[in-house]
C-alpha cells in the first residue's frame, strides 16, 4: 500500500477484504497516513459474497458447471476443474 499511495495523482480509492493482514495493527496505523496522501482504505462487510467477484465464480463452478462425476476422484476434479477455468467466458459465462 505505501508504492501505491507513493505513486497515485488523484484520489484513490481502494476497497480490501478483510483478510488478517489488512486488519492488522502495523496496517491500521498506516491508514490516516495513507488518507493525507488522499488514498482512501474501505473495507468489504465482514462476510459478502456477493460483492467478491471470485465467489460467485467458484459458486458457479461448484453447482452449476461442474457435474457430480467431476467428484469421483482427485484426477478427474483437476481435469475438469481446468477445462471450466481454460472456458470461462467461452463455454462458460456469467452476467450480470
Amino acid at each position: 500500500m505505501d508504492n501505491i499511495a507513493a505513486q497515485t495523482i488523484k484520489s484513490t480509492v481502494v476497497i480490501l477484504d478483510n483478510s488478517p493482514i489488512h486488519r492488522s495493527k502495523k496496517f491500521k496505523a498506516k491508514i490516516q497516513e495513507w488518507r493525507e496522501q488522499d488514498v482512501y482504505i474501505f473495507f468489504l462487510p465482514p462476510y459478502s459474497p456477493e460483492l467478491n467477484l471470485i465467489e460467485i465464480l467458484w459458486r458457479r463452478i461448484k453447482y452449476q458447471w461442474l457435474s457430480f462425476d467431476a467428484y469421483l476422484c482427485f484426477q478427474n476434479l483437476k481435469e475438469r476443474l481446468i477445462d471450466v477455468l481454460q472456458n470461462v467466458g467461452i463455454k462458460y459465462d456469467i452476467i450480470f
